[in-house]
């Protein structure tokens, strides 16, 4: 039996899964958008490097599949701030960074 399929689409649902909740929720609270951004590309570009070291192909799928979210997620979180800045995300009012865009931005709305 080939498992690489059944551990492609589970590590892809649940890695985008906890990627698009993990964007929203580190984006409201952290009071700068480059930190996260950062980490998140770090560990994409780690996670790359071994799915190409490795020599089992079921963790170089995983680590792949989780990887490249973890470097998309890097870019979401500047898109993310654009969808608060446009009042397609809720502020976050206790963020400073968010108080700021709420000043900013007439558009923006903690609802």
């Amino acid at each position: 039996m080939n498992w690489l399929g059944l551990i492609a689409a589970a590590t892809a649902f649940l890695s985008i899964w906890v990627g698009h909740v993990a964007v929203r929720k580190i984006e409201a609270s952290s009071r700068t958008i480059w930190v996260p951004t950062v980490a998140a590309i770090f560990l994409g570009v780690s996670l790359e490097y071994f799915s190409l070291s490795v020599d089992n192909l079921l963790l170089k799928t995983a680590f792949g599949i989780i990887g490249i979210t973890l470097l998309w997620d890097a870019l979401e979180f500047t898109r993310q701030q654009n969808r608060v800045k446009h009042g397609h995300a809720p502020a976050n009012p206790n963020n400073p960074r968010h108080a700021r865009i709420l000043k900013e931005h007439p558009s923006a709305t903690t609802i």
